[in-house]
Parts: C-alpha cells; sequence; structure tokens
C-alpha cells in the first residue's frame, strides 16, 4: 500500500512548502482538495496544473486524485429533483476528472455530502435513480482519462444519503461502470454496526480508495480506534491502493498530525514484518 495525505490540512501553506513537508514525513502522495487552489477547479489552468504536478514530482510526491469535490461550490447536487442542475454537477464532475489526470492523479472521492442529501420528501430510491444518471454521464470521460470515482460512504451525522458501505455498492452496481467503485473511510466506517475488518473483507473487490482517521476526527492513532486489525485486514486482502490521511480537527497543528499520523501507521505495519 502507498500513503498519502490530504492536502487541506496545511492550510496557508503554499504548494511547495506542502511538498518539501509531506516528502519529508514519508509520504509519496498529495491529495488535493480543489477549494484549496480555486473557486473552481475550471480555473486552474493547464499550465498551473503542470507546474503543480513537476513541483510535487521534483519531491517524489505524486497527486494521487482530489477529494472534496463539490466544496464551497454553488448551484450543483447530485439528488436534486432539478434536472438542470444535474446536468451541471455532472459537467463539473467531468472537468474534475480532466483535471485529475492533468495532475497525474487516479482516483476521485465523492463525498461532499451538503450537495448530495436527499430532499425532505425525496425517496432513497429516487436519490439513487438521480444520483446514478449523474455518474453515467461522467463515466465515459472517467474511462478516456483513465480516472476512478470512488463513492464515500458517510456517517448519518454528515448526510441522510449514502450512509454505509452496503448503501454505496448499491448506486455503484446501478452505475455500472468499471470506473465507479466504493471508498471507504475509518471514521465513517465506525458509525456501522459491522466491524471495520469485516467490512474490508467483503467489499475488498470494490474498494478504490481508503482513508485512515480516528474517532476523534484527528489523525489513525491519535484517539481510540484500535488501527491493528484495520491494517491486518488491508494485508490479507493484498490492499495495494493509496491510504490517505484526512482528519478534520486541525487544532494540534499540520505538522504534529502529519508526523505522528505516518509514525502511528508504520508503528501498526511493523507488527506485520
Amino acid at each position: 500500500m502507498k500513503f498519502a495525505i490530504c492536502q487541506e490540512l496545511f492550510e496557508n501553506w503554499d504548494w511547495e512548502r506542502q511538498c518539501r513537508f509531506i516528502a519529508e514525513v514519508g509520504y509519496t502522495g498529495i491529495e488535493l482538495a480543489p477549494f484549496t487552489l480555486a473557486p473552481q477547479i475550471t480555473d486552474v489552468s493547464a499550465e498551473q496544473r503542470r507546474v503543480l504536478k513537476q513541483q510535487a514530482a521534483d519531491h517524489g510526491l505524486q497527486i494521487m486524485g482530489l477529494h472534496w469535490l463539490l466544496a464551497k461550490t454553488e448551484g450543483l447536487h447530485l439528488t436534486t429533483r432539478d434536472a438542470a442542475t444535474r446536468k451541471r454537477t455532472a459537467a463539473y464532475l467531468c472537468e474534475l476528472a480532466h483535471a485529475c489526470a492533468d495532475f497525474g492523479g487516479e482516483v476521485l472521492v465523492f463525498g461532499s455530502p451538503a450537495q448530495r442529501n436527499l430532499a425532505a420528501d425525496m425517496t432513497r430510491e429516487e436519490g439513487l435513480a438521480n444520483a446514478a444518471e449523474v455518474f453515467r454521464a461522467v463515466a465515459p470521460i472517467l474511462a478516456d482519462r483513465q480516472v476512478k470515482l470512488c463513492l464515500e460512504p458517510l456517517t448519518p451525522k454528515e448526510t441522510n444519503f449514502m450512509m454505509t458501505c452496503a448503501e454505496a455498492m448499491d448506486l455503484v452496481r446501478l452505475v455500472d461502470h468499471p470506473q465507479v467503485c466504493l471508498h471507504q473511510d475509518v471514521k465513517a466506517m465506525l458509525s456501522e454496526p459491522t466491524p471495520i475488518p469485516e467490512l474490508i473483507a467483503k467489499y475488498r473487490p470494490y474498494v478504490g480508495h481508503f482513508h485512515v482517521n480516528d474517532s476523534n476526527l484527528l489523525g489513525p492513532g491519535m484517539g481510540e480506534t484500535d488501527f491493528t486489525p484495520i491494517f491486518a485486514a488491508l494485508l490479507e486482502q493484498h490492499y495495494a491502493g493509496w491510504v490517505s490521511v484526512e482528519v478534520f480537527d486541525y487544532k494540534p497543528g499540520c505538522e504534529f498530525i502529519a508526523r505522528r499520523s505516518m509514525q502511528n501507521m508504520q508503528e501498526v505495519l511493523a507488527k506485520f514484518s
């Protein structure tokens, strides 16, 4: 497996400083939040994309993917009944797929809870149909640019749509395209009744990306979650993709969080070496 970190953690750091520090800590990938670059991904020119990719590569890093895809955008929504909004959302996801490939990335992680929530009077089945329509429209670009769209279950505290691995898989199967797959996130899976190692084993053939974080919204091993069985399950399932650190509580400081997260993961992996 390969280790990345979600870079929105490094608030007010320029790109060069981010790359230098992330590489020094031992990560080999950067997971990019588009809103940290510009209000919309289309505001980032082809030349800017080339420069950012090269600066990362100069430090031995790959911009491995994008997440927080619709954060801080306006007029976009996945499950809305408004066909024009769904069409705009699909078009913007196509632009994100192009950008991801331009950066040298492999995955788009679709979380964006505010832009996927079901309306109060909408059934889950209607939401699934609307979401599948959007993702099917994006699929040809995903295939052309060789980018995977990974659907991220989130907790019931964050959204009312796609809250478990099983629910996300319902949408993956409905879209029925090889570039659309499941994303697993430790914090989110902690809200499910099934133990995380069992979820990893059950859904391994469908997983395109993996986020590590703890129950306290900090990095892996910085809270009460036991990561030994989680990494044991990843190893048993021969997971060879990216494992990205994603945190939501920045108070301890980005440098401390990044270092401690990597240290904790390496200490767990050392048990299996």
